[in-house]
């Protein structure tokens, strides 16, 4: 495989080198290229099943509680910055871009209709900065819908609290959820993770059986409201869950007899609930592929039974640390890890994922506000997760998608390997379409390959190719990342000049170059002036 190089080869004359010396230079110089980068083959199966994903397979996923200082108290108090960071992800996709609004806050929260304001905490924040009470009134859809006018379509998932046997105030929630919201409204989901119940002493000695029972009950409460069935149409998901049980157990316990539009599950890769330790702090796991198909996979049994019955299941919260991350949750290794995850949950058979965010100070939130008084004004934070929705947003194709693991330098089973893979194919699995290439090369890895990675297309699967990186320095770093070639800044504006890179000669294969460490989003076939690559600016207010 021949290495490339800018360089101007000199002219020979008699009086400059013998033309030996001559040969042996340019033959070390060639071999110390080979070494310093050594090509992966990307080898591509034609003919793939799976989950056909849709373009807006990635989703947020906002706790309740804090949402007024992000989203703003009013439509008119709206903020500009996040008006940027979600049109910037709405700009990118054809299908509405999801939300949803759910958390430990919004199971425990009480829903006042005549209250004016949006949020009222009603409890003390720091007692359990996991699960914060408060009340909320009919403002929060007003925002919902105000933001979609704004931003563009959106489709909304909100959850419906089960921790209390009486579901008069769900039922409510639900009324005025489905009369402000309209078309915008995707799903009402029952409960949020019911199997920590128990656990977590909400209904002490709760069971999977007694669940059932009450899916059962509320599902009637739903449809024999004093304002008329609230369910006529298929529109509630469920369960929810995290940790404690498995949903093949659910679905077989009786949740497959009721008429649910998703199921939902929630995982985070690891927890800090319980402190600090050194598997939530290491990095060296989020920057090995080897751990997500094991990440994504830990519901395969319910999975494949959803799919049977042609169920869709979505991953309604998903991060890197949870209750609240740990010191890598804002790295640039959290970046790509989101990135590689949100993938792996598509080739897993997810029909969607939502990255979380919490308040103000979470160490894997998307992004935060100067304070939590002042997110009407600029000087945001952008956090490193940011960038994986940011790419994602552009990854999957429009009308659907099949994605597969290339397992490229055996990274499913190696945890060896740097590098890892996707193809995406039309929706029907006959054509490879798009690539995405991971380099996770980590300077301090006395075992990683040089900095930069090539990966070698084989012939014949395309002739040209646009390519978009994501990069930073180092997978320690926080601030310093950019997608093709842009920049986040402190309004939630693009900034900097947007680039792609495109190789013309790969009818009979060709090097995609990926910097050490980073990931690039590859269209098969792509040119400019005829590109599927989002291109201009989608900033809808600009700092001034």
């Amino acid at each position: 495989m021949t290495c490339i190089h800018s360089f101007t080869l000199p002219t020979f004359r008699r009086s400059f080198l013998p033309y030996s010396l001559i040969f042996i230079f340019i033959l070390a110089f060639c071999c110390s290229c080979r070494a310093s980068q050594v090509p992966v083959p990307v080898t591509i199966q034609q003919d793939v099943s799976g989950t056909v994903v849709q373009d807006n397979f990635l989703g947020i996923s906002f706790e309740l509680y804090p949402f007024n200082t992000l989203w703003g108290e009013s439509p008119q108090q709206m903020p500009t910055a996040m008006e940027n960071y979600l049109s910037n992800l709405r700009a990118r996709i054809e299908s509405p871009l999801r939300i949803r609004i759910g958390g430990n806050s919004m199971d425990s929260a009480v829903y006042v209709p005549t209250q004016t304001e949006m949020i009222v905490v009603t409890g003390d924040p720091a007692a359990d900065p996991d699960d914060v009470p408060v009340d909320f009134g009919p403002m929060l859809f007003k925002v919902l819908d105000a933001m979609g006018n704004v931003v563009g379509q959106m489709e909304f998932i909100v959850g419906l609290s089960m921790r209390s046997s009486d579901y008069t105030n769900a039922v409510e929630v639900a009324r005025d959820t489905r009369k402000m919201l309209g078309y915008r409204l995707d799903a009402m989901l029952l409960g949020n993770e019911p199997d920590l119940y128990a656990s977590h002493g909400v209904r002490p000695g709760y069971t999977i059986q007694e669940y059932i029972t009450d899916v059962g009950t509320m599902l009637q409460d739903l449809r024999n409201s004093p304002n008329g069935d609230l369910i006529p149409d298929t529109i509630v998901g469920g369960p929810t869950i995290c940790c404690d049980w498995n949903l093949s157990d659910i679905l077989s316990a009786g949740l497959s007899g009721y008429p649910y539009k998703y199921y939902t599950v929630q995982h985070y890769a690891k927890s800090i609930c319980s402190g600090p330790n050194a598997s939530n702090e290491n990095i060296t796991y989020f920057v090995s592929h080897v751990n997500v198909p094991v990440y994504t996979n830990w519901q395969k049994q319910g999975v494949q039974m959803a799919n049977d019955a042609r169920i869709p299941v979505l991953v309604t919260e998903y991060n890197t640390v949870s209750c609240g991350g740990s010191n890598v949750s804002d790295t640039f290794a959290a970046t790509l890890w989101a990135i590689d995850a949100g993938l792996n949950y598509a080739s897993s058979g997810m029909s969607g994922a939502y990255i979380h965010t919490r308040e103000y100070g979470i160490l894997y939130n998307l992004f935060d506000p100067p304070s939590p008084e002042t997110s009407t004004e600029p000087n945001w934070r952008t956090g490193s997760p940011y960038y994986a929705a940011l790419f994602l947003s552009e990854t999957f194709i429009a009308g659907g998608s099949i994605v597969v693991d290339l397992n490229l330098d055996n990274s499913i089973y190696d945890p060896a390997a740097t590098v890892a893979g996707y193809a995406l194919y039309d929706r029907a699995g006959m054509k490879a379409k798009r690539l995405v290439l991971f380099n996770y090369y980590r300077a301090d890895d006395a075992g990683s390959e040089a900095a930069a990675r090539n990966f070698t297309l084989e012939g014949g699967l395309a002739t040209t190719a646009g390519v978009r990186v994501l990069a930073a320095p180092s997978v320690y770093e926080r601030t310093d990342i950019s997608w093709a070639g842009q920049t986040v800044g402190l309004n939630g504006e693009l900034g900097g000049t947007q680039t792609t890179n495109y190789y013309y000669d790969c009818a009979m294969g060709c090097n995609i170059t990926v910097p050490g460490p980073g990931a690039a989003l590859v269209l098969l076939d792509d040119v400019p002036g005829d590109s599927a690559f989002f291109f201009g600016s989608s900033t809808v207010v600009p700092l001034s």
